[in-house]
């Protein structure tokens, strides 16, 4: 009891302390102290755990400095955390339009509808209305079986059916869209410019060279090999270029 109760005033003690992490970061950037911000937010982050906010601030103070990898990073982690925030999605698309690289992925318009269905509510909200559809097939199941007439076994049944399917639906975009907030397959570049390869170790010539790379590339983990002292990743960058590049040139989101 006494270990809980000291925790717990160390908890709200602490508190303070770290809030005011974010404020002297928010401070730093409003004062053009970039380097300073970042490290702060950074800190914010470590001490009080990741947040769209957090990440979107990180990201801003990164573009500020010219690091066009980071922020690209950042404002992604900060959308999978909000993939509705308008404010980050268009911060990203504005510094992405600024990198060299102009790589396009072909995506159907079903993919695209879905994605663009999924963005509405994050993942848990699709969820709890996934659960609550389901309960309302459970309700049409007996509807069906217990209802007194026909009229009513009918609204019983097709009800029941068209809540199953719209539950198949709703835990469809809750998996999507709870899958892509937790993938660990999507990298940016984070150096100035790589050379990716054909084969798993640097370029010996310049048959090996498949394509040059510049910061902020978004690219996607296929798998992984150590060969030596350096991880290799065996990555996609679109859909007709696949190459290998140096663990030490990315950073996964």
């Amino acid at each position: 009891m006494k270990k809980i109760l000291f925790l717990i005033l160390t908890f709200f003690t602490l508190l303070p302390v770290r809030a005011g992490v974010v404020a002297e970061a928010d401070s730093a950037y409003l004062s053009d102290k970039y380097d300073d911000a970042v490290r702060l937010y950074s800190q914010a982050i470590d001490e009080l755990g990741p947040s769209a906010e957090r990440y979107y601030n990180l990201g801003n103070a990164h573009y500020r400095l010219g690091n066009l990898g980071a922020a690209i990073l950042n404002y992604e982690r900060a959308l999978r955390l909000d993939p509705n925030n308008n404010d980050i999605r268009e911060n990203l698309d504005f510094v992405n339009s600024k990198t060299v690289d102009r790589i396009e992925t072909q995506e159907s318009f079903v993919g695209a509808m879905t994605d663009k269905v999924g963005r509405l509510m994050p993942p848990n909200a699709w969820s709890i209305i996934g659960i609550v559809f389901f309960v309302l097939t459970l309700i049409g199941a007996v509807i069906y079986f217990f209802g007194q007439g026909v009229m009513i076994r009918k609204v019983g049944f097709f009800g029941g059916g068209l809540t199953l399917m719209l539950c198949v639906v709703i835990n469809i975009l809750a998996y999507r869209e709870a899958s892509k907030a937790t993938a660990d397959n999507e990298a940016i570049v984070m150096v100035k410019s790589v050379n990716l390869s054909t084969t798993p170790r640097t370029p010996m010539n310049r048959s090996e060279e498949a394509l040059l790379l510049h910061e902020g590339a978004k690219v996607y983990i296929l798998t992984s090999i150590t060969p030596g002292d350096e991880t290799w990743y065996d990555v996609m960058v679109d859909d007709s270029h696949r190459a290998w590049i140096p663990a030490s040139a990315i950073e996964i989101i």
